[in-house]
């Protein structure tokens, strides 16, 4: 029989399959790749957090959609979308569509549902909200 890991050991584990995954090819943008996109205004950015996260602190100009709600929002009419979220829908064609989270696991779930969905230029900030508030807060 087979026990689970726990504690340190689970956590080094998810940390290290995380990474490896990232490494592996997964569509990441890493914070000066950000950084340049944004000063372009080459970047769409969907802030998967909860809307009480996201209302303490954002990457400004990003869009709150949280990871529950993603998947339907990303389904809806560009009408009822705009009506609900203020915003434009985001086009399967778009070249930047990046999302994140707090520390880059909502962030990577969120990149690999939309993916699906066919937004091929869907990518996770890996470095996630908490990476942008220390260096950039």
């Amino acid at each position: 029989m087979l026990l689970a890991p726990r504690g340190r050991a689970w956590a080094t584990l998810l940390k290290l399959a995380f990474a490896a995954r990232t490494m592996a090819g997964e569509p990441t943008v890493s914070l000066p790749e950000l950084r340049s996109l944004l000063a372009a205004g080459r970047a769409r950015l969907i802030d998967v957090r909860s809307r009480e996260e996201a209302a303490a602190g954002t990457i400004p100009g990003a869009l709150n959609i949280p990871v529950s709600e993603l998947e339907s929002a990303l389904q809806m009419e560009p009408a009822a979308f705009k009506a609900l979220y203020s915003a434009e829908k985001p086009k399967l064609e778009d070249e930047n569509l990046i999302f994140f989270c707090q520390m880059g696991k909502r962030g990577l779930q969120a990149t690999h549902l939309a993916r699906g969905l066919g937004y091929k230029g869907a990518r996770n900030y890996a470095g996630a909200y908490r990476e942008w508030f220390q260096k950039e807060g």
